[in-house]
């Protein structure tokens, strides 16, 4: 089962030859995304020129696809998966590592929540983010890139 990241979502939505033909080979059944992801869709639909259309396409892409729930199990992995990040990445003064975000590391709170619920459901997470490279220097999460730029831009 794969954990769909934002943009890979978005590459979809666009249809990207890459990405959308492997979305249509596996179907739906075997593709997910979470609170997090859905979010930042439609975030980015709010900003977007054509808004209502783009709305109206998230709604129809995430209607039959599954939505694994944050709850307080992700959160307990969110809070350990953090504190390792910070310890691997951080400072090593403890003083100053205490003050470390994990913006100051180039991870996004966003994606560690979005690696937090892959890692709990034991999902394979596709991204094309570079934050989800650092995630994975610290605990080992399936994660796969579907998006070849040089190919498709």
């Amino acid at each position: 089962m794969y954990l769909f990241d934002t943009n890979h979502c978005s590459y979809i939505l666009q249809g990207i030859p890459t990405v959308y033909n492997r979305f249509q080979e596996l179907g739906e059944s075997l593709v997910a995304i979470c609170p997090i992801i859905q979010a930042e869709l439609i975030f980015m639909a709010q900003n977007s020129q054509r808004k209502l259309e783009n709305l109206e396409n998230i709604k129809n892409f995430i209607r039959d696809i599954r939505s694994y729930p944050i709850n307080s199990i992700t959160a307990n992995i969110y809070g350990e998966f953090k504190a390792d990040l910070i310890q691997h990445f951080g400072a090593k003064d403890k003083i100053r590592r205490r003050q470390t975000k994990l913006s100051d590391i180039g991870i996004q709170e966003s994606d560690l929540w979005i690696a937090a619920t892959a890692l709990q459901h034991n999902l394979i997470l596709v991204s094309a983010d570079r934050d989800f490279q650092r995630i994975k220097a610290v605990r080992d999460i399936s994660l796969e890139t579907w998006y070849t730029p040089t190919t498709e831009i």
